[in-house]
């Protein structure tokens, strides 16, 4: 499953922004949205900015993020699905059989 995560834009230098949420900070590429700028929310997916949103729809969707990770929707887990899980495209071995 994919999860774009929103996001607030708290530096931006060239195609590369630090955006925050919940006390972790991330660098980022925007170079895929057309002017952003520091406050903005863009709603970040394996590490670009996909889109922008407004601060209320950011808000709605870290409510629903919460609320499906208090029911168990699998939010959370410490513990990886399978034997690998993908990072960027490399394979990391989990200790399983592969």
């Amino acid at each position: 499953m994919c999860l774009a995560i929103p996001m607030r834009v708290v530096s931006i230098e060239g195609p590369r922004a630090v955006v925050e949420q919940s006390g972790a900070r991330r660098t980022i590429s925007v170079g895929l949205i057309d002017e952003v700028g520091v406050g903005d929310y863009v709603l970040v997916h394996a590490g670009y900015a996909i889109t922008r949103v407004d601060e209320e729809e950011a808000r709605r969707t870290l409510e629903l993020i919460a609320q499906l990770a208090q029911a168990g929707g699998g939010f959370g887990e410490t513990e990886p699905a399978g034997d690998s899980v993908p990072n960027h495209g490399e394979r990391v071995d989990t200790g399983g059989d592969a």
